[in-house]
Formats: structure tokens, C-alpha cells, sequence
């Protein structure tokens, strides 16, 4: 079977001869449209302008080369682009490449007359339509296959970033990575870590992807075998965000880090979202979501060095250090099963003493002793204490 090259229509030999006689003004003049029409092209830096001018003239070659051989084709085009690094399609977007387009078009139609055989510049004109609307295409491509590429780099980037940093390395290179992924937040961060039955399918990622760029400004998702990490910073509240992705997530547990100050501190949420999701399976009744230091009891059982440093340090000493009538009034009230009465028959004080008392641990360390949940922590947080003093050392991970 013989294979038919597709043609197009060209214009007369001598209109081409007379656009080849006339390239150099042609170019001159394409890109004075562009610099007086476009205020986006005279915001680039000179390298770029250079580079858009190599593309311009590459652009005008390409139609005149199309205009002299029927059988080409404009989607050859494409190595119009290779003059330009691929850098490129990053500071000028596909909008931006066809008002270029557009700007070629207009400058080649004012010249119709003086480019164009007596009586051929219709043919001309015709000619430059149909290659424009074929180069917008490829163009498109261009940016398609572009787009596609840096898609995949950046998310292997955004997996060996995140993998670093559960790692707890924020050194420089990461630091460079996360700029070249975006990342400009300095400010308050935090992790969230969902468990997953199976690896998310790529719907279902688009989805994460999704919810977390129309809510969150700085992120990093990480999706794994069992569990997907998301890094968020640079918000005033992050609830929304968490919210916003739960429906994504699925329906499996999610456990939501600890605020940290800044991406130096943000392993330690990572680390304390990890260990809540690894414990959750000891309170059945955990909220979606739940935060890690509502986690601290069971985290302490896994054996959670941060889980008995934050409860030593936000439960323990602050309890102690205000008076020891306050823990031992605490103390007497978990060990008789939360009642008033008979820790102050313990202690010999009346039972408003016992309730104003526990109303200073409220207010000291944000626990509620008559909150069973709460109480139930709490307890935690005396026993890891005792048994840092009886053995005159921290419990492991207590500074």
C-alpha cells in the first residue's frame, strides 16, 4: 500500500521568494510588536528577551520553510522550541507564546501586499492562518510534554523531600529542593499522617493533590504502602486544610501533628503524627481526626520518647512546680476513681478545696481531671513522673 503524504496549499514561488528577501525585517518588526504590545515580555530578564527572539526568528525560518515545501508539516515546529532551554515554558506560559503567535500573524498580514505576488496576498494570508492554527497546536504540545516532565521530576523531588525529611535532615539541600518545589513559607508548620488499607489509585491522589492546592498554600504529600504524609505550612489556621482532605483521605484513621515553630522543628511533627497513627489502634474511640498529643497514653506505651517528654514537661513539672498540695490532691482524686469526697477524706480537707485544686490543674497544664479521657492522661503523666523522680534521672526522651 503506497503512503500518501499529506500537502497543504503554498503560496506562488514568487511570494516565498519575496517573504525569504524580506526575513530579516520581518523578524525586526515581529519583535518590535511584541516588545511595544506585551508589558510581560519587557518584565523578563534580557537572557530570557534573548531567548524569546531566537524563537521569533526561528518561528519566522519555520513559515517560510513551510511555505516552500507542501509537504511539511507544522507540527515540526517543535524544534522551533529547541533553541530555547526547556526552562523556558516555565517564565513564559502558553498564553503568553501564542500572543507571539498572534503578534507574527498581524505584522505578516500588514505586509501582505509588499510580501505577496501582484494580486496572490489573499494566498498569503490564507497561508499564514492555516500555519498559525497548526503551530498553535504544536505549540501546545510543547507545553503539554513539558508540563508532563516537570510533573514527574517534581514528584520524585517531592518524595526524596519528604522522605528526608521523616528522616529529620533540613539541611541545606533540602532546603534548595523545597524552594525549587515552591516552598516559601518560614512560619508555623505541621504534619498529618492517614492510614490507608492500599495504595492510594491515581484518582484518588489527584484528589489529595486537589483538595490541598485549593486550601493550603506551602504542602508536600507523600503517598506510602500503608499511610500518606502530608507537610502544610504557611497558614493561619490549619483546620480547613485537614478537613478539606479528609474525604480524599478515605475513611481511614488520620492523626494530625503537632504545630511546630518553623521547618526546623518539622520532623518532630512528622515523628509525633507517626507514633499517633501506630498507637490509634489502643483508643477505638479516637475522633477523625485526632490530634498526636491526644494520643500521648498510648504513644507512651509504644514506648514514644517525645510522648513522655511532652507529658513530663507540659503535665508533670508545671504540676509540681505550682505546690505539692496541687499534684497530691490530683493523685488522691484518679487513684479513688475521680471522687471528690473520698480525696478529701484522704487528704482531711473539704471537698471545695479538693475542686478549687483541680481547677488549678486545669488551668496549669489545659487537662481537665474530671474529664475521664483527660483524667485518663493525666494519670499517665503522674506515673512517668514518679518514676522519673524515684530513679533520679528523665524517663527516656525528657529533657
Amino acid at each position: 500500500m503506497a503512503i500518501r503524504t499529506q500537502t497543504h496549499p503554498v503560496p506562488c514561488a514568487t511570494t516565498v521568494a519575496r517573504l525569504s528577501s524580506h526575513r530579516d525585517r520581518l523578524v525586526t518588526q515581529v519583535m518590535k510588536s511584541i516588545e511595544s504590545d506585551h508589558i510581560w515580555y519587557r518584565a523578563l530578564s534580557a537572557e530570557d528577551r534573548s531567548w524569546v527572539g531566537l524563537v521569533a526568528q526561528a518561528s519566522i525560518d519555520a513559515f517560510i520553510g513551510w511555505c516552500k515545501d507542501k509537504s511539511s508539516s507544522a507540527a515540526s515546529s517543535q524544534e522551533i522550541f529547541a533553541v530555547a532551554p526547556a526552562e523556558l515554558t516555565r517564565t513564559v506560559s502558553l498564553h503568553q507564546t501564542l500572543l507571539l503567535v498572534k503578534s507574527g500573524v498581524e505584522v505578516i498580514e500588514a505586509e501582505a501586499e509588499v510580501l505577496s505576488a501582484p494580486g496572490k496576498a489573499q494566498e498569503l494570508h490564507d497561508a499564514v492562518l492555516r500555519y498559525s492554527r497548526e503551530f498553535a497546536f504544536a505549540t501546545a504540545e510543547v507545553y503539554a510534554r513539558a508540563a508532563e516532565l516537570r510533573g514527574s521530576w517534581d514528584a520524585r523531588l517531592e518524595a526524596l523531600v519528604v522522605d528526608s525529611l521523616i528522616r529529620g535532615d533540613v539541611g541545606a539541600s533540602v532546603r534548595s529542593r523545597l524552594a525549587a518545589l515552591g516552598w516559601s513559607s518560614t512560619g508555623q508548620a505541621l504534619a498529618v499522617v492517614a492510614g490507608i488499607d492500599a495504595p492510594l489509585g491515581e484518582g484518588r491522589v489527584r484528589e489529595v493533590r486537589s483538595a490541598l492546592r485549593a486550601t493550603a498554600r506551602d504542602w508536600l504529600a507523600g503517598f506510602q504502602s500503608d499511610r500518606v504524609l502530608i507537610l502544610l505550612s504557611g497558614l493561619d489556621e490549619f483546620e480547613p486544610t485537614v478537613l478539606a482532605v479528609l474525604g480524599a483521605l478515605g475513611g481511614g484513621p488520620v492523626v494530625v501533628g503537632p504545630k511546630v515553630a518553623s521547618l526546623d522543628d518539622l520532623p518532630r511533627s512528622i515523628r509525633a503524627a507517626n507514633a499517633g497513627l501506630d498507637s490509634l489502634a489502643a483508643w477505638p474511640a479516637a475522633p477523625r481526626p485526632v490530634l498526636a498529643d491526644d494520643l500521648l497514653p498510648e504513644r507512651l506505651l509504644l514506648g514514644d520518647p517525645e510522648a513522655s517528654a511532652t507529658l513530663l514537661d507540659r503535665a508533670y513539672r508545671p504540676l509540681v512546680e505550682a505546690g505539692k498540695d496541687v499534684a497530691l490532691t490530683l493523685g488522691a482524686y484518679l487513684e479513688l476513681g475521680r471522687s471528690l469526697e473520698g480525696a478529701a477524706r484522704v487528704l482531711f480537707v473539704h471537698p471545695n478545696t479538693v475542686r478549687y485544686r483541680l481547677g488549678k490543674v486545669s488551668e496549669i497544664c489545659g487537662w481537665d481531671p474530671s474529664d475521664p479521657r483527660e483524667a485518663y492522661v493525666l494519670q499517665h503523666a503522674l506515673a512517668l513522673g514518679r518514676l522519673a523522680g524515684a530513679n533520679r534521672q528523665p524517663v527516656d526522651g525528657a529533657s
